[in-house]
């Protein structure tokens, strides 16, 4: 699955991304925001999500950003995933490399993937969440329709090797129905 915006590509991530993959995400403040990511992050574990089976659902994209001439520079991921807190629900997640904070990225590949999740899977909820020390994740995801379920949950995080309370939220997706986006399978 393919998405394009405005400023980025969403695309799945190849072999060839490993080391590209690894400069975004292998750093300390990214990794300890992320439950799954392991500190410290290797090419050896790049190359083992890119190589991963997904399901129909799991969508796994990584972000690509139009900056300059130079052609387009992956600057994080963005998916769709089981949500532990659901037995059959799917969470929304991302992560971007610290140079491409505060430029709307996260709510721009989020709208894209919210629509993905909303026409092309045909899902009717998505959870998500952020570690309570990450308020800018929150903000992201109210700005794309999510709300907050006024519960926390303690959540493993890898890179910190320990539990961190995790703020849930959720997005009725028939809720607010909009026109698709340009996407591809």
């Amino acid at each position: 699955m393919f998405a394009r915006t405005q400023r980025l590509t969403l695309r799945p991530g190849w072999p060839e991304d490993a080391a590209a993959l690894t400069r975004a995400v292998a750093h300390p403040e990214v990794v300890r925001m992320l439950a799954q990511v392991p500190w410290p992050y290797g090419i050896e574990h790049a190359e083992a999500f890119l190589a991963r089976p997904r399901r129909v659902t799991d969508v796994a994209l990584l972000i690509l950003a139009h900056e300059d001439r130079r052609g387009p520079r992956l600057i994080g991921s963005i998916g769709i995933h089981p949500d532990p807190e659901e037995p059959d629900g799917h969470e929304l997640g991302y992560w971007l490399a610290p140079d491409a904070w505060g430029r709307g990225y996260a709510t721009e590949a989020g709208r894209a993937v919210v629509e993905i999740a909303r026409h092309a899977l045909g899902l009717k909820r998505l959870g998500s969440g952020h570690f309570v020390d990450n308020p800018a994740s929150g903000r992201v995801l109210r700005k794309l329709g999510f709300r907050p379920t006024g519960r926390t949950a303690a959540r493993y995080s890898a890179g910190r090797d320990a539990e961190v309370p995790c703020a849930l939220f959720a997005l009725d997706l028939a809720e607010a129905d909009s026109a698709p986006c340009a996407m591809a399978a």
